[in-house]
């Protein structure tokens, strides 16, 4: 049976999970250089050993009010393709393995969120992630 190994986090109640894959690196939250003119979900630009990285706000990206940074907020550091980009987290929750079997396609109406963004609802006992697609977090609105 295939599994895919996750690094999950929180927004709000909700969780989310990543391909571990795509993750570089979890970091805290550095200064953050806003860039004019981007997208309203792309928050800005940080400088991480000399690489410059945009900063995207899933909060923002889905439609969720913004909430004060904390102690567990983080930044997670995602390769897709030849793209390295951050995206802000309130809390990393865990790494944990998924049977394929378990993993549900997501749905067009799904939350009322941008779906583009999700590629299915992971499920492990009562819990239920939300997975995204790397490819469409940084895509248009």
């Amino acid at each position: 049976m295939a599994e895919e190994q996750l690094v999950t986090f929180s927004l709000g109640s909700e969780e989310y999970g990543v391909d571990i894959i795509r993750v570089q690196e979890i970091i805290r939250i550095p200064a953050i250089t806003r860039v004019p003119k981007a997208p309203t979900y792309v928050e800005g630009v940080i400088n991480l050993r000399g690489n410059v990285i945009p900063i995207i706000s899933l909060r923002t990206r889905f439609g969720m009010p913004l909430v004060e940074e904390t102690d567990l907020s983080r930044i997670i550091i995602l390769q897709v393709q030849s793209k390295v980009f951050g995206i802000r987290v309130d809390a990393v929750t865990e790494v944990l393995r998924i049977d394929s079997d378990c993993i549900e396609p997501s749905l067009p109406i799904m939350l009322g969120m941008d779906y583009q963004c999700i590629r299915g609802v992971g499920k492990i006992g009562v819990r239920l992630i939300i997975l995204l697609d790397h490819d469409q977090i940084m895509c248009g609105e």
